[in-house]
């Protein structure tokens, strides 16, 4: 069955760049800077799923580590 999106949550990488892990899929991936991640992001999901089964809606959800922790 064919889902219309998928979420990737993304993480600012220690080693500098970002990390990019899709929720309900076994999809992780990384880029140097946004415009690089967005690229690998949907080069991972065209390999992941065949073309008629590839979510049409790709969304990023930026997630910030605060210093502030409870």
């Amino acid at each position: 069955m064919r889902s219309n999106e998928i979420i990737f949550e993304v993480t600012e990488a220690c080693e500098g760049g970002y990390d990019a892990r899709a929720l309900d899929y076994g999809i992780f991936t990384q880029g140097n800077d946004w415009s690089d991640l967005k690229l690998m992001v949907r080069d991972a999901v065209l390999c992941h799923f065949d073309k008629k089964d590839a979510p049409r809606v790709i969304r990023l959800h930026h997630v910030r580590q605060g210093s502030n922790a409870v």
